[in-house]
């Protein structure tokens, strides 16, 4: 299985390949006033507004950094009763791919209520690996603010 890897701080992430629409480079949003800080807007995409959030915001409290190496990442994101949509994600570092077994991951030993969408670890030559689960990574409320059932088609 292909996974993107990109970063969060200093620690590697995995997301699975067939998750991802498409990585573009970073740009301007839409400011969602009254949002979450890590939402970071919503971006029109083929004629289709996507709602962005950014990952280091959402799971370190502070901005993604703008470098060159910095994404967008639009993924496949199935909201609770809904179709799947498109979903935005700012991640840093989003330069390389690895393809390994899904059982490579194992069990990261924490019960982490606060981040649910950090799954299983692996260990790679670069350090230690950790699998995102897409399907996790918004909250109910968080869902309903941008995937709001009477908006979607």
């Amino acid at each position: 299985m292909l996974f993107l890897l990109f970063q969060i701080g200093r620690d590697r992430y995995a997301l699975e390949a067939s998750q991802v629409a498409v990585v573009l480079p970073l740009t301007r949003f839409k400011q969602v006033p009254g949002a979450p800080l890590w939402v970071a807007g919503l971006f029109s995409y083929r004629g289709k507004n996507v709602p962005v959030i950014d990952v280091s915001q959402l799971a370190l409290g502070r901005a993604a950094d703008a470098r060159l190496s910095s994404r967008l990442v639009l993924a496949h994101y199935t909201p609770a009763g809904q179709a799947p949509q498109l979903l935005g994600l700012i991640v840093e570092k989003a330069t390389d791919t690895l393809r390994c077994e899904p059982d490579a991951f194992a069990d990261s030993g924490l019960l982490n209520q606060a981040a649910p969408y950090l799954g299983p670890v692996m260990q790679h030559r670069d350090g230690m690996i950790q699998r995102i689960a897409l399907a996790d990574i918004l909250p109910a409320s968080a869902q309903a603010l941008l995937f709001p059932e009477s908006v979607t088609s």
